[in-house]
């Protein structure tokens, strides 16, 4: 493996030594260059002090402002919607000129080939904060953003993907083989010679629209890997790191809705909502307008709205267990309802859909006052407290629940009163109707007139 270092372990009783990965090695003072890839190093972090050093001595001028920050755009669309959406989660499909345009843009953002980019990308998705991620978060903010570059990887180790589809692809291989000399055309001499060419401004061209606008792009797309795994919501799903923001978006072209885009991986969009930042969305979407692009792909509204839904309830599912509910009626003690009866002489307690509550503390609180709570002592209050005598709110049932003492066996008795103020007999699925929170398979209805 090219630039990677080696180290043989001591062989065990003659078997042949082991090799083992740089990697694989903790990092001291005597073997800390080892781990550095400084073939990167010298293209991400020394190349771009080269020309933050060259700007010092080199004016802005305004047209080469202009042409940079143009190139940037169309750089970074390479990127987003050519290498990302197009090649590797194959969200649309593409004219041929639309790809050459798309495969030379990118190239003019070093940073690799298309089938190495999507490759890892890949990989990426399917192995999300394992050890099988290329630039995992896992392994620290700084890791995913640029460690994973600078610093050796055993690519071994990185998980596998399917690269079939793009090794089938034309543009991608003829970029692929002759990547070198297109990303180095692109990045460094396109722009000299259009700013020397079109305005006389070789060194500047050459300075900012090449080697710094290079370099910001760069540490734009990173910020995929690390901030839009960092900060942010999890609107769809929280068992994985990548989340939505806006600050991420408005640094990658649209790319910041992360959470949403791996859920949903294959959707051309990562905003989804008008108002959200999403400009390679709707370059796509123009592409297609004036016959560029085709097939656009996207998730029904329908699915996207059930991910969402889940990752609210899981929300609200939280935060209800953090809540205390009162014991919960499998762990209640049963009574029968003589013994029901017989407690009831000592502490003030009422049966309501079979469910015994001690009352005892809140008779003289009662907002209803104390007589209508002190009639229903020792006695089956369903009826009454789902409205015979009074509706009660959602707040009352609550508070109710939170006064269970036990279970009657069998469900005890149930009154329904009739408009004419009548107790009568009534079935099993009439209770449930009515609101009653039964707990046992049958319940003994009696006529207590």
């Amino acid at each position: 493996m090219a630039g990677s270092k080696v180290v043989e372990k001591g062989s065990v009783d003659g078997a042949p030594a082991a090799k083992l990965h740089i990697t694989e090695l903790p990092m001291t003072w005597s073997n800390w260059y080892q781990h550095v890839n400084w073939l990167n190093c010298f293209f991400v972090l020394f190349i771009p002090l080269v020309g933050c050093i060259g700007a010092i001595w080199t004016p802005l001028r305004l047209h080469t402002a202009i042409f940079a920050i143009i190139y940037y755009f169309n750089a970074g669309l390479g990127i987003t919607a050519g290498y990302h959406r197009l090649w590797a989660h194959c969200c649309y499909k593409a004219t041929l000129p639309l790809q050459i345009y798309l495969a030379l843009a990118g190239a003019g953002a070093g940073q690799g080939s298309i089938r190495w980019w999507s490759r890892g990308h890949r990989a990426h998705h399917r192995y999300t904060d394992t050890e099988k991620d290329p630039y995992s978060v896992r392994k620290g903010f700084w890791y995913s953003h640029i460690g994973w570059i600078i610093m050796k990887q055993n690519y071994k180790k990185v998980g596998r993907s399917d690269a079939s589809d793009l090794d089938a692809d034309p543009v991608v291989i003829w970029q692929h083989k002759n990547y070198i000399n297109t990303a180095l055309f692109m990045t460094l001499i396109f722009p000299t010679l259009v700013c020397g060419l079109g305005w006389g401004d070789w060194r500047g061209g050459f300075i900012y629209g090449g080697i710094l606008r290079v370099f910001f792009i760069q540490q734009a797309t990173n910020c995929v890997n690390s901030l839009a795994h960092w900060i942010g919501e999890q609107p769809f799903d929280d068992r994985n790191s990548p989340r939505d923001h806006v600050i991420t978006a408005l640094v990658t072209l649209g790319e910041g809705y992360h959470n949403f885009h791996h859920e949903f991986p294959s959707d051309y969009r990562n905003a989804i909502e008008w108002w959200q930042y999403d400009p390679t969305k709707w370059m796509i979407w123009i592409w297609k307008q004036v016959g560029l692009a085709y097939d656009l792909k996207q998730f029904r509204a329908n699915e996207i709205e059930k991910g969402r839904l889940q990752q609210m309830q899981k929300k609200v599912d939280a935060r209800r267990a953090a809540l205390d509910w009162g014991v919960p009626l499998k762990e209640l003690p049963v009574f029968s309802w003589d013994e029901f009866i017989a407690e009831s002489a000592n502490r003030a307690l009422v049966a309501i859909g079979g469910v015994i509550h001690d009352v005892s503390d809140f008779i003289k609180e009662h907002p209803g006052g104390k007589t209508f709570i002190s009639s229903a002592v020792g006695k089956d209050a369903t009826a009454m407290f789902n409205g015979g005598v009074y509706q009660h709110s959602n707040a009352a049932h609550n508070l109710l629940a939170m006064k269970r003492v036990g279970v009657v066996r069998g469900g005890g008795e149930v009154e329904i009163w009739k408009d004419a103020k009548q107790p009568s007999k009534v079935s099993f699925p009439e209770m449930v109707r009515a609101g009653e929170q039964i707990t046992r398979r049958t319940v003994p209805v009696l006529d207590r007139s």
